[in-house]
């Protein structure tokens, strides 16, 4: 039994997930408008969290944050589901999917066997949606997979409960019911934007948002004299990881916004938020020069990079952008 499920591929695992359940429904919107919709923008460096060892930074909220937002905000029910027994979590999947319902459903990416080899790590916070079962193999649309892929019971069963930071935990999540679905209008474009800004500009904590990335250049500059130099290599090897490989999105999340932003300069009639798109696609292009001159230093090739001050120059650049940008675009949309 498969779903007439249409699998499209996206930038990041949760935003495509959602946009696939949601098409599922006949609610079609961009993979740019789900993120912004779920206020997905955002930023944090936890020293308190720790992921192989070393402080977790992130530039995305918790994950199942946007499915949450973007769902309450077009008023659609969904229910969730977090396990400790791993036989009661299987024998629910196939109960919602017998009812021809997928399911999106939270998984370790380790031991994906569709997984290249070389792309395998320990991060326990991806998305995939499963849309069908013939016999004993699952099968699974992963937005970050060209096609449709196939697991074993056994195999979906070993990433749903995967061990490590943040334990998925048989975590699963679907569309119960659309009936009260709204369609999206100004009202949500603007209230999804506001509570975005207010993330990133009011969290009264040093280690989110514009303030989060402040933090993580103030530390940088004592890494060598906390850590040593090898502990300050590896601390930059996991921020250059968290930015360009693990899902959350640094530099390609500035870019998804802005292109949210475009769109919802349309949806509100507000053209000045083209020229803010512009503004944070030129902040995108600074977190990728940033990722480029830090792997560099890391690899302790010759370059313009000589001290972790430099790169924390970098960071604070990118901190005082970011703050003009949001504190522009709040004022902007409050005003409109």
């Amino acid at each position: 039994m498969e779903l007439e499920f249409e699998h499209k591929p996206a930038g990041h695992c949760e935003n495509g997930v959602v946009r696939n359940l949601l098409k599922f429904y006949g609610v079609d919107m961009s993979e740019a408008m789900i993120f912004g919709l779920g206020s997905g923008i955002f930023f944090s460096h936890m020293p308190f969290y720790k992921m192989h060892g070393m402080p977790i930074t992130s530039f995305r909220p918790l994950p199942g944050d946007i499915f949450s937002r973007v769902t309450k905000l077009l008023g659609v029910k969904v229910k969730r589901f977090k396990f400790r027994d791993q036989k009661l979590a299987m024998e629910k999947l196939d109960e919602i999917l017998l009812k021809g319902v997928p399911v999106g459903v939270l998984v370790g990416v380790y031991h994906l066997p569709y997984f290249p080899r070389e792309y395998r790590f320990h991060f326990n916070a991806h998305n995939i949606c499963v849309i069908g079962k013939e016999s004993d193999e699952y099968i699974v649309s992963d937005p970050v997979v060209i096609e449709k892929c196939r697991l074993s019971s056994n195999a979906l069963r070993i990433v749903r409960f995967a061990k490590g930071t943040y334990p998925p935990s048989g975590r699963m999540y679907y569309i119960s019911d659309i009936k009260g679905l709204q369609p999206l209008d100004a009202s949500m474009v603007r209230k999804a934007i506001l509570k975005a800004c207010n993330r990133m500009l009011r969290i009264p904590i040093p280690m989110f948002g514009v303030r989060g990335i402040s933090y993580l250049s103030r530390r940088m500059r004592k890494w060598e004299r906390i850590y040593g130099k090898k502990g300050a290599a590896l601390n930059l090897a996991q921020v250059i990881r968290m930015l360009e490989e693990i899902g959350t999105g640094g530099a390609g999340f500035r870019f998804m916004y802005s292109a949210f932003l475009q769109e919802a300069s349309l949806i509100l009639n507000n053209p000045k938020l083209k020229d803010i798109s512009l503004e944070l696609t030129e902040v995108g292009d600074k977190w990728r020069d940033f990722a480029y001159h830090s792997a560099r230093f890391f690899k302790q090739r010759e370059g313009e990079i000589e001290t972790y001050d430099q790169i924390a120059d970098k960071l604070e650049e990118i901190a005082k952008r970011e703050k003009e940008i949001f504190t522009k675009l709040e004022q902007l949309v409050k005003g409109g």
